[in-house]
Order: C-alpha cells, then structure tokens, then sequence
C-alpha cells in the first residue's frame, strides 16, 4: 500500500518533447515516447509509476535507408504478440510531404527498424499523428490527421481526423479511410481564421461506446485543448461532447494542454491523462513539458479529467494485493 505522503507535481522530469505516448507493457513497465529528437528520430522515457522518469535514449533514429528526412513527430508504439509496433510521422524524401511510418523491435527500448522503404501508406495527402485501437474482437483500427499544411478547405486550411482499418500483420492497412471529425465547434476555431485544427487522436473504448478523443487549435497557442466524441462503432459515425473541452489551459499557469494518451495506474485502478504543455505558460511555442492528471467517466458516460494541475497530487496507485 502506497503511503499517504506519497505525492507528486506537474510537470514532471521530461522536458522540452510534444505529443507524449505512453505504453504500458505487459509486464507493468512504463515507456514515453514522445516527440523529442528534431529531425534525428525518437528518444524514449522508462518508468515504473509514471512519476519518475529514467531517459534511455535514442529508440529510433534516422539512417542512410530512412524514407523520412526530418520532421519526426509522434511516434506511438503497439506491443502484439510479443513484438513493438512504432507508428510515427515524419517528412517524406520522394513528395517532401509528411507521411506515418511503421517500425519494429523486439523490445519497448528497441532498436526500432522501419518495416519498409517507404511511408505506410499513401492517400495522397499529408498525414500525422497515428494512434491504433485492437478493439475486444481481434479488429484494429488506426486513426490519423489530414495534415492542415495540405489540405485546403476553400479559402482556409484544416486538419481533419481519418480512420481506416488496420491489417492483422499490423504494418498495412484495409479499404479507404474514412473522416470522423474537423473543426466545427466554437471552442476549435479560436485559431482561425485561416486554419484550424482536429488532430492528436486518442482511442479507446468503454462499456460497448467508442471514445475519440483529440486536440484542436494551434499546437503552440494558449487555445489548443482536448476533446472527445463518441460512437458506437470503431469508424464512427462520431458525435462531439457538448461540453467540450475537456481539458483546458488555466488561467496566466498552464497552457496549450493536448496531445494526449490514456493510461492506467500501476495496478490498473485508475485512470490517467498524459499530455503536454507549453514550458512558459506566458510565452506559449514549441517547448513543452510532460504532465499527468486522473480522468474518469461519470455515470452518464461522460469524461472527465481532474487537471490541469500544478498543486501536489497522490502518486497513481500501486495497491498490493496480497
């Protein structure tokens, strides 16, 4: 049983990333990768309460037979069937066009090593941000953004999020995408007005319904915030919360809260939130830094997040049972 005077503080001790992920392995341990090394590839974090963090270096870097060049942003890793799955973005050398990659290692640390020569897939645009959900039948999804650099909606740019399914092989995927959500919202148009934002995709699902949570606004602004809409498929359709956003800067103390995961607490009783936000709340940019709240469900459904907080808070849960 944890001791009562067992509390922790935002931010923690990974600074100066974006877009952290955390997989929780099968054996309980804890890894963040997030966006961290530039135009090199990714650095990951190890942990084994999601408090305190050991660094381990690079995980996945660029080589000579790399397909990206630079740009590499978001990577989120997948354990299956005893191998780690890194889906990341990063800017194509033959279209100079972003594009999502796939990876593999037979450890969470890695070395990760890219399973083609080439992006993913290619739908003829700019995609980022991958996040994969192997729902309770054995079916796997991956949901993606359509980058706002290329995708011009008249006289405006927007990103929008896609879904298609995922091959069992876990490196290709099946059919044509399909759009779940874009900006519409009043709370995702506070960067306009001449391009807004959808991206940042977090599956999950709980009691049958089908979460998709996500971020809108400029990453680097105080207004970039989380939402989540809902469905009861795994390809939608999606209806937005009304009660959007679900996690918001706070006041002149933190900003641009987004681009998240959700994970559970060492011995699965609670829920967490992992997000980023910017290093100088006043100053806002491209330095962020890695925080952790509690999030729940209320009776109706509904989610909540319990942040964000800068005020000590209880170590997640790590209950013995004997």
């Amino acid at each position: 049983m944890r001791a009562a005077t067992e509390v922790y503080r935002n931010p923690l001790a990974i600074q100066r990333i974006g877009d952290p992920f955390v997989l929780k392995a099968s054996d309980g341990t804890y890894y963040c990768y997030p966006t961290s090394a530039g135009d090199r590839g990714y650095k990951a974090w190890t942990s084994d309460d999601l408090v305190n963090w050991r660094e381990l270096g690079f995980v996945y870097e660029k080589c000579e037979k790399s397909w990206g060049y630079k740009q590499f942003w978001a990577p989120e890793v997948v354990e299956h069937n005893g191998r780690f799955y890194m889906y990341y973005t990063a800017r194509w050398t033959e279209k100079d066009s972003l594009r999502i990659g796939v990876a593999v290692a037979d450890k969470p640390s890695g070395p990760f090593i890219d399973v083609y020569d080439r992006p993913m897939f290619d739908f003829g645009y700019a995609a980022i941000d991958a996040n994969i959900l192997v729902d309770e039948d054995g079916g796997k999804y991956l949901y993606y953004s359509r980058d706002v650099s290329e995708n011009y909606m008249g006289e405006r740019r927007e990103s929008h999020i896609y879904g298609v399914r995922l091959a069992d092989d876990m490196i290709s995927v099946v059919g044509e995408p399909i759009l779940l959500l874009k900006p519409e919202q009043e709370w995702e148009l506070k960067s306009g007005p001449e391009v807004y934002w959808n991206e940042g995709a977090f599956a999950l699902k709980r009691n049958g319904v089908y979460y998709l949570m996500y971020s809108a606004n400029y990453y680097a602004s105080k207004q970039y915030s989380v939402g989540y809409a809902i469905s009861d498929q795994p390809l939608g359709p999606f209806r937005k919360y009304k009660h959007n956003p679900v996690l918001a800067s706070n006041g002149d103390d933190v900003s641009g809260p987004g681009h998240h995961c959700v994970i559970d607490s060492p011995d699965g009783s609670e829920l967490f939130i992992v997000y980023h936000t910017h290093t100088v709340a006043k100053l806002g940019g491209g330095n962020r830094q890695v925080c952790i709240d509690r999030m729940g469900f209320r009776e109706d459904g509904s989610i909540y997040v319990n942040g964000p907080t800068q005020t000590e808070q209880p170590v997640p849960s790590n209950r013995i049972v004997e």
